[in-house]
């Protein structure tokens, strides 16, 4: 039996890739609530509003994740969004709220992957995603 942390963390990670990955709209329905509270400030309030970024998006655009924690209702993603039309991928960290097993409340910190400088790529700490994905809370 999975426990309520393994749960979410799995229902997180299906829900992103069918919305910025397969970009399956109708499926991604049922992964965010219809009331969802977007506190982002680059992403329009509710789930329509995150919906309609992405469908204006490039195609390319993909999500992939590196770690992932989550603690009873709360899950924190650290990923990376590239294929966004711009010379630079961004790092992720995304923390939703899941309520009655839907995404309910969404928050984020964002930072464009630094240059290929030396001295940018030790500041960033996902300079490079391993092959394998991170998962510190089982």
């Amino acid at each position: 039996m999975k426990t309520i942390e393994e749960t979410n963390k799995a229902l997180v990670l299906e829900a992103f890739d069918t919305l910025f990955n397969k970009r399956d709209y109708k499926a991604a329905e049922r992964f965010w609530s219809p009331s969802y509270i977007q506190h982002s400030a680059h992403i329009p309030p509710g789930r329509e509003g995150l919906f309609n970024l992405i469908k204006n998006a490039p195609p390319e655009l993909r999500y992939e994740h590196h770690v992932i924690l989550a603690d009873k209702e709360f899950v924190i993603v650290h990923g990376r969004f590239s294929g966004l039309g711009q010379p630079r991928s961004w790092i992720a960290a995304d923390i939703v709220r899941i309520t009655d097993g839907v995404l309910a409340v969404h928050w984020d910190v964002l930072r464009k992957r630094p240059g290929r400088s030396r001295k940018a790529a030790r500041r960033c700490l996902a300079r490079r995603f391993p092959s394998h994905r991170l998962d510190l809370t089982s």
